[in-house]
């Protein structure tokens, strides 16, 4: 059964073309919604998304086009789903395998900061408008069109300096790990 003729049996509450849609299209919603949480959520997280979405399906089912397909209407529910259990929710964590206490003790936190502090040295170290770039794109998590934009470098310039600033952030980190 093709998409258009899916979604006109859904239009008509057929629970069977539920059925029939769910089949064929769980692989594809999991996938938009595991692209969406990149990680940061198990297995059952996204098993319940996708129910969500389908859920959705069936409530909005009468008002669907059936010449639009089902693809995409899927596909924007799911992100949308994911990214409202981002905003709303933590990420489930793993249980430790070890029944050892996971928080670090004094000497591990001790690092952890000199390591810290040897980042944001480099980092400040790095030139204008490199310093810029570097903290807006990996710290602020900004578009790379954009800063590149607003720096006034083009998206190959600005890719080149990111380039050249992890290599230099590498050589000052190991540099200071060997003294």
């Amino acid at each position: 059964m093709d998409e258009r003729a899916l979604v006109k049996k859904l239009n008509r509450g057929s629970r069977g073309a539920l059925d029939a849609a769910v089949e064929r299209f769980t692989p594809y919603v999991s996938t938009v919604i595991l692209h969406t949480l990149a990680g940061r959520a198990c297995r059952e997280d996204v098993e319940e998304l996708c129910a969500d979405v389908f859920v959705a399906l069936w409530t909005n089912a009468p008002g669907l086009d059936p010449e639009q397909g089902l693809r995409p209407w899927l596909a924007a529910v799911a992100r949308n789903k994911a990214t409202d259990w981002l905003r709303r929710a933590r990420p489930s964590s793993p249980i430790p395998d070890s029944a050892q206490d996971p928080s670090p003790g004094p000497e591990e936190l001790a690092q952890q900061r000199e390591q810290s502090a040897r980042l944001w040295a480099a980092v400040d170290a790095l030139g204008e408008p490199d310093r810029t770039l570097f903290l807006r794109y990996y710290y602020e998590g900004d578009k790379l069109k954009t800063i590149a934009a607003e720096l006034g470098l083009s998206q190959t310039a600005a890719k080149q300096r990111l380039f050249r600033g992890r290599k230099a952030l590498k050589a000052a980190l190991k540099g200071a790990e060997t003294i």
